[in-house]
């Protein structure tokens, strides 16, 4: 009780950042993330409000960071993304997408945006294509999902189903307890699907889909999509996205949360750092 208590005042906190940097910075990626479609504002009734999170942080090169923003720019503008927008009750989405690498390193790219035509998504891809990326230092999924949660809040839209979608390629190593941030912003009702990148798997910790799997995802219907080469990378990123978007779900080299027996150490990261701090 106590833990889930902390990880509601660590998102309240992180809400309150979230107002002052979109207070105070409008220039640049901040000002591209601060737009919003005017029809928006009202609470729009949307099918889901879907938080992109993609990992930047220093594990990934250069041109792996680039190969990962092409795949969401290809996978937004792909006819499969509107398919499955319009394959919904409303027939759009609500859509932003953050980078995040450390437990205050987190930058809204592209903010809440209208996806309701093919048009808005090429839009949004084009956005977003034209930004350029961020590089920050260090693992904090638990300060990326905090960040996330809190920008559903007075967003201007109402969605049948909110969804945290959370990339990366490698465990929590600083910030809170990831599982405990993942159990308060579930509490919230908001779904977490993963896209765990296993490009270069650690021998020091069990697989990281698993971890994902364990200590990340969470709420009903969350599901991990493991992605383990590089060529895979851009259908793995479509293929997540229509799967967030869609009201059922292939089963398919996914992991479903529902079910498993946790085996992951959720504080593995942390420890892994400490060790190489010693070292």
């Amino acid at each position: 009780m106590i833990r889930v208590m902390t990880a509601f005042l660590f998102i309240v906190l992180t809400q309150s950042a979230i107002a002052q940097q979109n207070g105070a910075q409008q220039n640049g990626a901040q000002q591209n993330g601060a737009q919003q479609n005017a029809a928006g504002r009202d609470g729009t009734p949307v099918d889901i409000e879907l938080v992109l999170a993609v990992d930047v942080s220093g594990s990934m090169d250069e041109e792996e960071h680039a190969v990962q923003r092409a795949g969401y720019v290809g996978a937004i503008r792909h006819a499969d993304f509107w398919r499955a927008i319009s394959a919904g009750a409303w027939q759009r989405a609500a859509l932003t997408y953050v980078e995040w690498a450390g437990p205050e390193g987190q930058v809204t790219v592209v903010g809440w945006t209208l996806i309701d035509s093919p048009q808005s998504a090429e839009t949004f891809a084009d956005t977003l294509a034209a930004i350029p990326i961020a590089y920050i230092r260090g693992t904090s999924i638990s300060g990326a999902l905090a960040y996330s949660a809190g920008l559903f809040d007075g967003n201007g839209f109402s969605g049948e189903r909110r969804v945290i979608d959370v990339s990366g390629d490698g465990p929590n190593n600083r910030g809170p307890r990831v599982d405990v941030i993942r159990d308060a912003v579930v509490a919230r009702g908001i779904i977490i699907n993963g896209l765990p990148i296993l490009l270069r798997p650690s021998r020091s910790m069990v697989g990281l889909d698993v971890y994902y799997a364990d200590c990340v995802i969470g709420g009903p219907g969350s599901f991990v999509l493991p992605v383990r080469k590089a060529e895979e990378l851009g259908e793995a990123i479509r293929r997540k996205l229509v799967l967030d978007l869609a009201s059922g779900r292939e089963t398919q080299t996914v992991i479903a949360v529902q079910g498993r027996e946790r085996t992951s150490d959720c504080l593995i990261g942390e420890k892994l750092r400490r060790d190489w701090d010693d070292s």
